[in-house]
């Protein structure tokens, strides 16, 4: 805040000087661009989820109106619906609950790609046996390929032997 004096020998002669008070906004201004910028900077780097090493694949992404439930599956075993920890004996009746008892609503299942892959079959029939018809895996494109590229065959496991 400043204020300048202004000088008076106006019309009394009196000499008598008044304050005029304003207010400098201009760093108050610059605070709050440099603050919007770091903002707008940090916000896309703020994804909330739960961390697994999804599989490779080619296929190409899923476009909808709705939004999918992920149920997650850890290295350990644990499943997650969201961010959220479940037990498998409940995990048909959360469903329900967020989907709205939709069957139709769609649900994506992660799972890291050092995980058995019974246990994963099992999280699916279990969804699948709840009356949810619309049940995907999902798996994260190899680096370098785009989607609907066919991939790379791949090497014999073993060279082939003739006598």
């Amino acid at each position: 805040m400043g204020f300048s004096v202004q000088g008076g020998s106006g019309r009394g002669g009196r000499g008598r000087r008044r304050p005029q008070a304003d207010i400098n906004v201009t760093p108050m201004v610059d605070v709050m661009l440099v603050l919007l910028i770091i903002f707008m900077v940090a916000a896309p780097m703020m994804t909330s989820g739960i961390n697994v090493d999804l599989p490779k694949t080619a296929a190409k992404p899923v476009n909808a109106d709705t939004k999918p439930i992920t149920v997650t599956v850890k290295e350990d075993g644990s499943v997650y619906m969201g961010d959220n920890p479940v037990d498998m004996n409940q995990l048909v009746e959360q469903l329900r609950a967020v989907s709205q008892n939709d069957p139709e609503h769609r649900i994506f299942v992660k799972g890291d790609q050092h995980i058995n892959y019974g246990r994963v079959m099992e999280i699916m029939g279990r969804i699948t046996a709840g009356g949810f018809t619309h049940v995907a895996l999902l798996a994260q494109m190899p680096s370098g390929a785009e989607a609907g590229q066919q991939p790379a065959p791949l090497p014999p496991a073993a060279p082939s032997h003739t006598p």
